[in-house]
């Protein structure tokens, strides 16, 4: 293993160029889905709900929307990416190589989490200048958008490698992504604020993780969130140290890497 001090950014270029380069052979793909979706978001909810609800808390509807999709995407995409990437090593055997090569497991982790946030952040990029075209989109808050941008990116694509590393077969690969997150993220505010609903279901929203990420990027957007900034940033620093914690107990105990 390389030293705690010195990180071995071959080995970490190398497996973020594996990755970036399997991520480009399935280039159209990869942004032909997001932008055709994002678009029928805009049709579905733009148009259909856009037409009965004008305004939430002064900003369009349509542009209200933008984060809650981009948010929408960067934690699918995020998991999907990192799991994905941890899972077929796994699968073909080729974990081992990748455990008993000159890379500490710090350095593994980069290169993995690292690849899996490079490409949910384009993807997210690739939403924003999609939703453009069909509303008016401000930033109030650029150099705050980009942080919640990267930060979600990461903390979730920390969490996709911890799902990778758990998942025995594809069913349990996809089920946290289609279970969980995406039904967490339709009812976290993606769509909507939750201070438009009861108050009970409001209090219920709160114990929402997505809510704080929401509401924290859509903020940097408009000025607008459903809880404090200041909240949004713990819950995602949180999670991030949450899920460290969790990598380094898998690396130290061999945790379904190495059964």
């Amino acid at each position: 293993m390389t030293g705690a001090m010195s990180m071995n950014l071959r080995g970490v270029l190398a497996i973020f160029a594996a990755e970036m380069a399997r991520t480009r052979r399935t280039i159209l793909q990869s942004v032909a889905t997001p932008v055709l979706t994002t678009a029928l978001y805009f049709i579905v909810f733009g148009s259909a709900i856009g037409s009965r609800i004008q305004q939430v808390g002064g900003v369009s509807y349509g542009a209200f929307i933008v984060p809650g999709l981009m948010m929408l995407s960067l934690l699918t995409q995020s998991i999907s990416n990192a799991s994905i990437a941890i899972y077929f090593p796994k699968f073909t055997g080729t974990v081992f190589e990748i455990l008993s090569a000159p890379l500490s497991y710090v350095e593994v982790v980069v290169g993995y989490v690292g690849a899996a946030a490079t490409k949910s952040v384009v993807i997210g990029l690739i939403i924003l200048a999609t939703a453009a075209l069909f509303t008016p989109v401000r930033v109030l808050h650029p150099f705050w958008m980009v942080a919640f941008l990267l930060l979600t990116s990461v903390a979730f694509s920390l969490f996709g490698f911890i799902v990778g590393v758990w998942a025995k077969n594809f069913e349990q690969l996809a089920i946290i992504p289609a279970l969980i997150v995406t039904p967490l993220t339709f009812l976290g505010g993606a769509f909507y604020s939750i201070d438009m609903l009861p108050p009970a279901w409001r209090t219920v929203s709160l114990f929402n993780p997505v809510v704080y990420l929401v509401s924290g990027f859509r903020w940097s957007f408009y000025g607008l969130g459903d809880v404090s900034v200041q909240a949004s940033l713990g819950f995602t620093a949180a999670f991030i140290v949450g899920c460290l914690l969790f990598l380094w107990w898998i690396f130290r105990t061999g945790w379904r890497l190495k059964s």
